[in-house]
């Protein structure tokens, strides 16, 4: 298993380890829904250095990324994150993703930990057509081993985070970054969050990883900052209605089925993957349709629970499921039949052979 620049203080914190995506990593320190609330109600740091970082440079990058990505890369300026979906040529999702633009010619790609392997071959692959070379000195480059990044989310967040940034950064606007010095380190700052409860994303050199938790620490002590595992972030996360790669969408699942038509942009003269494909989908409409629900019945929706319709007739399963730490209610997401996605409609979860009734949602949930 590969560690992190931070494994050795997740253990020494008694942080309960387990793998994910091929990693180390902390699932829970004291508790998912005790950190799931002090993220919405204080501040929490996550170490997510398991995430991948792909560089795309060159004349040849905005070309690129127009065909391999969904959303409309040409609408970024410096400084401006998007978030995106690389689909497979088969009408499913490679990953979704984040791009980053650092100029017209420099784009760093953040990419979900378990799919690294894949989305560089692929991102490679179709790099060949623009005459892109890969490694070291190329136009595209795969620095996943070489970052560290922690994410800081709540409400105290950034007042944390700015005891350590020598300019400001409180008003930073939502999906913006800056390369700037970060606890006397070169860092990219970024403000996208996973959590929904404000927040940002620093970015270092593994070998400053060190400098900057030090230094964080000492800045967040006042606020109460705390340690919080993977468990708070995926409860974090459905309470917002953000979808899991490999739960919610996947290499079977297209964007318009996942509700991400609103990333998926049918730009003039961006001829994307599949765009044919899902541009129908679009016109058309399709058979199912990814949805949030609340539990109406006593009951905790699990991942790869079945979805029935009220008289019990299986259309899909739970994606995502959970006891929401903040609505005390099960909620979860998963697909169902298209005339069972309005909001209101009511659906079936089969929990230990039991019907038991859910109300279909609007996201997000909290």
């Amino acid at each position: 298993m590969k560690t992190t620049v931070f494994t050795a203080h997740h253990v020494a914190a008694g942080a309960k380890m387990a793998e994910f995506a091929g990693y180390n990593m902390p699932i829970e320190f004291t508790g998912i829904n005790d950190e799931h609330l002090t993220v919405r109600n204080g501040a929490g740091v996550f170490d997510v250095s398991h995430m991948g970082e792909i560089w795309v440079k060159g004349p040849k990058a905005l070309a690129l990324l127009q065909r391999i990505t969904t959303n409309d890369v040409a609408k970024l300026y410096d400084g401006k994150v998007q978030y995106s979906c690389m689909p497979n040529g088969r009408g499913g999702i490679v990953d979704d993703i984040l791009v980053y633009r650092i100029d017209a010619e420099t784009y760093m790609l953040c990419v979900n930990a378990a799919n690294i392997d894949k989305d560089w071959a692929h991102i490679c692959a179709e790099g060949k057509a623009f005459g892109m070379g890969a490694g070291h000195g190329k136009e595209l480059y795969n620095a996943s081993d070489e970052i560290c990044q922690l994410a800081v989310q709540g409400p105290s967040a950034m007042k944390i985070v700015q005891k350590i940034c020598a300019e400001p950064v409180e008003q930073m606007e939502y999906y913006t970054f800056r390369k700037m010095t970060v606890a006397g380190c070169n860092a990219i700052l970024s403000i996208t969050g996973y959590t929904g409860a404000g927040g940002c994303e620093i970015y270092v050199a593994n070998e400053d990883g060190e400098k900057l938790w030090k230094a964080l620490w000492e800045a967040g002590a006042e606020y109460g900052l705390k340690n919080i595992g993977l468990g708070a972030r995926d409860t974090l996360r459905l309470e917002k209605g953000f979808c899991l790669y490999g739960n919610d969408i996947d290499d079977t699942t297209s964007p318009i089925e996942a509700g991400l038509g609103w990333i998926t942009k049918f730009a003039d003269g961006k001829d994307f993957i599949d765009r044919a494909v899902l541009e129908k989908q679009k016109a058309d409409g399709v058979s199912r349709k990814l949805v949030g629900f609340k539990m109406i019945d006593r009951g905790i929706p699990r991942h790869g629970y079945t979805l029935a319709t009220p008289e019990g007739k299986e259309m899909g399963h739970v994606t995502s499921g959970t006891m929401s730490p903040c609505l005390k209610t099960g909620i979860g997401m998963g697909y169902v039949a298209a005339e069972f996605a309005k909001p209101g409609s009511v659906i079936a979860v089969i929990i230990r052979d039991r019907l038991l009734r859910a109300e279909v949602v609007k996201v997000p949930f909290v």
